[in-house]
């Protein structure tokens, strides 16, 4: 239980200083919908969907009135579909896919995530059928999220996936061109993907979990921002400190919001993700707060280290106000959703080779990366390929979520609107890796791997 005190703190810093919640998202077990046939298996899945999430809107509502929390997005993420979806054929798949979108769309949340697979040992057949249409299935839903998790540090880097799924984005790319390929911002590809994973694209409901949980995703970029603006001229550890006590607060509204939906819903808590998610509104950007650390622009030597520290000091401080800690947890540096990093892209700061950088400290990875549509698909895999082995041989999840937009060149200005936000088409290295991802086969796991 929370004191009255605490609680009053906690929403005054809401009001005065503008932190909302990111996301609720429920995750759904559909195992008990496996079915031999598509259409009862959608109809025991539309069932629990509804009888588990249609509430949940109403929820937010109500906490937003009781608290004065804003909050964001409501999801729902299902256990990945190729675990579940028996001998179903493709034209199957993208059924459900639709099928989901539906659902999503009755019940009013803003994305449902799930349309995913675990190949990062191998493929099940499933889960090849899964990776062959995904695109198709994408591109004919508005709310349905994908993933697949092609690496791990126990099994390796599945290099056969990568290249599956590196053709499917340029598929995917082509497919929703009229919407500047909107649809690859809706797919992530992972190394030591989360299973309690409230944010998208990569949400889904892992193997382990209850039947249902709810899980946070807490947001507050700005909140950071302006508690350092008043250590300006202090030395590092202070700056470190002053992350850490303000996580802990953003934190605290986490778990206050989690608690009141749980109880309401009569949904077990899960975990709430620390992550510090920027959006790309002013104010409320990853970017600005290594820039008032003392950057003049992200992208600048020292932007690794800065970060390194901020997610540290956010673990840090986040896991002491919170009884369960999971997802993806950090900072994420997407550069279409955060307004500094489109800035420093514009200004030619912030490079493709630097974020790749960064990503060995932050808890996501390339995230929201435009790029020419022209890129060579052998390119976009061995981009992957790079940063699923930085997620792999560092032990720590990595993804990747490229967008390749179609019939766009370096500098051309790409617009997703909303939280996805949009920017300039970036500069790529385009020299060859073509025989490289051509061997294709497996990268073997990496020494630590052989850990019990």
């Amino acid at each position: 239980m929370f004191s009255r005190d605490e609680i009053i703190s906690t929403i005054n810093m809401v009001k005065q200083e503008n932190l909302d919640i990111r996301t609720i998202t429920i995750g759904i077990s559909l195992y008990d919908c496996v079915s031999d046939n598509v259409d009862i298996f959608i109809e025991k899945m539309k069932r629990k969907i509804y009888d588990k999430a249609n509430n949940i809107t109403d929820i937010a509502r109500e906490i937003e009135e009781v608290y004065g929390i804003p909050i964001i997005n409501k999801r729902v993420a299902t256990t990945p579909i190729s675990l579940v979806c028996g001998d179903f054929d493709e034209e199957d798949l993208v059924k459900i896919a639709t099928s989901l979108d539906e659902i999503a769309e009755s019940i009013g949340i803003d994305l449902i995530g799930g349309f995913s697979a675990l190949v990062q040992k191998g493929f099940s057949n499933q889960a090849k059928r899964l990776l062959n249409i995904f695109p198709e299935a994408i591109s004919q839903t508005k709310r349905v999220c994908s993933s697949v998790n092609v690496g791990s540090t126990k099994a390796g880097i599945n290099l056969d996936a990568i290249n599956i799924v590196a053709k499917g984005i340029k598929k995917l790319s082509e497919l929703t061109k009229d919407e500047d390929s909107f649809g690859c911002a809706k797919f992530v590809v992972f190394a030591n993907a989360p299973e309690d994973n409230p944010f998208m694209a990569g949400a889904f409901h892992g193997i382990g979990e209850n039947d249902v949980a709810i899980n946070i995703g807490i947001s507050g970029p700005g909140v950071v921002k302006r508690a350092l603006e008043k250590v300006r001229g202090q030395d590092i550890s202070t700056v470190y400190e002053t992350i850490k006590k303000t996580a802990f607060k953003i934190t605290r509204a986490g778990q206050i919001v989690g608690d009141y939906a749980s109880k309401k819903l009569d949904i077990p808590f899960g975990i709430i993700d620390l992550s510090l998610a920027p959006t790309p509104r002013n104010g409320d950007s990853i970017a600005e707060i290594l820039e008032e650390i003392g950057l003049e622009k992200v992208g600048a030597y020292g932007s690794t280290a800065i970060l390194a520290l901020l997610n540290d000091a956010v673990k840090k401080g986040g896991s002491m106000a919170a009884r369960f800690v999971g997802g993806l947890s950090g900072a994420f540096i997407p550069v279409s959703e955060d307004l500094g990093m489109v800035e420093a892209v514009d200004a030619g700061a912030l490079s493709l080779e630097k974020l790749e950088a960064m990503t060995a400290v932050c808890s996501v990875g390339l995230d929201m990366v435009i790029v020419p549509g022209s890129t060579p698909w052998e390119v976009i895999s061995a981009l992957i390929a790079d940063e699923i082995a930085i997620g792999v041989y560092n032990n720590k999840t990595t993804g990747v979520r490229i967008i390749p937009a179609f019939n766009k060149d370096v500098g051309d200005v790409v617009n997703f609107g909303g939280l996805l936000g949009g920017g300039k088409v970036m500069k790529i290295n385009t020299f060859s890796p073509e025989v490289f991802v051509n061997r294709g086969g497996k990268i073997p796991p990496p020494i630590i791997s052989l850990r019990n």
